[in-house]
This record gives C-alpha cells, sequence and structure tokens, in this order.
C-alpha cells in the first residue's frame, strides 16, 4: 500500500458524505431511499476515502470493503454497539448499528458491483 493524495478522490468522498448525510436527514422519510440506497452508497464512500489517500488495487479494495461490510453486519446480528457499551441514539452506536439484515448485506454487494463496474469502465 503506498500513500498519495488524490484530490479528485477526496472530492468524490465529500460529495458521496453530503449525499449520505441528506439521505439520514432530509430524506429519512422515504423508505427505499434510508433504508437502501444509503447501504448501496456507502461502500462507495469507503473506496473513495481510501482511494483519497493510497494506491490500492481496485479489486482486492472492492473485496475487502465487502468483506468489511459483511463483518460490520454480523457483528450488528451479536449486538456488538450494546456489547461495548455505546448508548442508543450515540453516534457510535448509529455508526455501528445494531439490527442485523440479509438485505443490508446485499445492497453492500450491490454497492461493490457498480464499484467493479465503474472501474472497469473508467480503466479503459
Amino acid at each position: 500500500m503506498k500513500f498519495r493524495f488524490n484530490l479528485k478522490y477526496l472530492l468524490l468522498t465529500i460529495l458521496i458524505f453530503l449525499i449520505e448525510v441528506l439521505i439520514a436527514t432530509v430524506l429519512k422519510d422515504i423508505f427505499f431511499i434510508r433504508a437502501y440506497l444509503g447501504d448501496v452508497i456507502v461502500v462507495m464512500l469507503i473506496f473513495t476515502f481510501m482511494k483519497s489517500f493510497f494506491v490500492l488495487n481496485n479489486t482486492k479494495l472492492i473485496l475487502g470493503i465487502l468483506a468489511f461490510s459483511c463483518l460490520v453486519e454480523f457483528a450488528q446480528f451479536f449486538k456488538i454497539a450494546d456489547k461495548l457499551g455505546f448508548r442508543e441514539g450515540s453516534l457510535m452506536y448509529i455508526v455501528i448499528g445494531n439490527s442485523f439484515s440479509w438485505i443490508d448485506i446485499l445492497c453492500y454487494a450491490v454497492g461493490c458491483l457498480l464499484l467493479c463496474i465503474s472501474t472497469k469502465i473508467t480503466s479503459n
């Protein structure tokens, strides 16, 4: 892993982060967007953040993000936020989450698939 700052990816990270905040605040009552689109986009946020600072193989990074996302989701199955002592409603409780869902894993996979497709298209 080699460090190299990439302004393009940092700007994309900021844009995607702002979209996630918009989804969590303004669009929170639109179930499809809040429940599914946010999970599809969060893997893209992680991807662009990592690419902002490191030169990484896209395929390996995407697979790593999918594995990480699944690990976090399975940690939710075991109520890890509660076990770590985070209070319901706290920032860390919200970030970690506390409700396991197979649909969330599917959304992460869809986001990673879209990342794969977009990196293949843009690398040619």
